[in-house]
């Protein structure tokens, strides 16, 4: 005859599941429900210091007026992605480092762009004195690097969520040119190449957030801002973005980020004056370690 389990052996009459089965499947049930309770810090708030490396595809708008000393004939605003042709679809590599200090925390940011164009023309600019008429042939570039670092302090700190504000300074360097064939002063056209650096250092007031939304899923985001005239520039700078992160193991995070940065610049020097209007938006992929 078969043997009934009962109580004393280890499991209630009517059970045909052994005790080890039992036990089993509550240790899994429990451990199912301290992962999800238990406090998991997300990746940057678990760790000190972080390096990330991204990948950003972004729409990129360029407007610039470039007028020389004592120029008679008016600059034209020019559109770098439609009237010269510029690629506006680049993949621009960007690296992103931090350090928490208590509740102090430091970031910097280095990206670049670098973009050349040629094209004929259909409309007549004029650009550092230099007027390239209708159908010539021009080539242009434009490059830009941008550095940001930013010093901010945590309001609110936890072990899900941080919360603060920031000082920064947002750095960036243009290097501008256009050449083909031109006039300058109604003089007969020639080849004339035209280029313009500048360096436009710009402070920056910003509110940043830190939030572990599940156990291996944080995420992250940030707004800059700020307007003001300093000596020869009067700028404008608005800095967004707003990603998640994917802790794929204990150090190591993959991520996707939307940043958006609108950047008015004008410029009033005696060698030259002007405006530059730069706006690059879009997505970004992100691998992230952190220690």
């Amino acid at each position: 005859m078969d043997k009934v389990i009962s109580a004393a052996d280890g499991g209630p009459r009517g059970s045909g599941r052994p005790r080890p089965f039992r036990a089993g499947r509550t240790l899994l049930t429990l451990a199912c429900a301290l992962a999800w309770q238990a406090p998991v810090r997300a990746q940057t708030l678990d760790n000190d210091y972080w390096i990330s490396a991204m990948a950003f595809f972004p729409k990129v708008d360029t407007d610039v007026r470039v007028a020389a000393e004592n120029q008679q004939i008016p600059s034209t605003d020019i559109d770098f992605e439609n009237d010269l042709k510029l690629d506006n679809d680049e993949i621009l590599p960007s690296i992103t480092a931090g350090a928490r200090f208590g509740k102090v925390i430091v970031g910097a940011d280095f990206y670049k762009l670098k973009r050349t164009g040629a094209t004929a023309l259909e409309r007549d600019i004029v650009f550092d004195n230099v007027t390239y008429p209708v159908n010539a042939e021009v080539e242009s570039g434009f490059d830009s690097d941008i550095y940001r670092l930013t010093v901010g302090y945590a309001f609110v700190q936890n072990d899900n969520l941080e919360l603060g504000a920031a000082l920064g300074a947002h750095v960036t360097r243009f290097d501008l040119s256009i050449m083909g064939e031109g006039s300058v002063g109604g003089e007969s056209a020639s080849s004339e190449l035209r280029r313009r650096k500048v360096l436009a250092p710009l402070p920056t007031l910003g509110v940043f957030a830190t939030w572990k939304i599940a156990p291996k899923v944080e995420f992250n985001g940030r707004v800059d801002y700020l307007s003001l005239n300093i000596d020869d520039y009067d700028g404008r700078l608005v800095n967004v973005q707003a990603g998640l992160n994917y802790l794929a193991t204990k150090n190591i995070a993959v991520g996707v980020v939307y940043r958006y940065v609108d950047y008015r610049l004008g410029v009033d020097k005696d060698r030259w004056n002007g405006r530059v209007r730069y706006k690059l938006y879009g997505p970004a992929l992100v691998l992230q370690a952190s220690f």
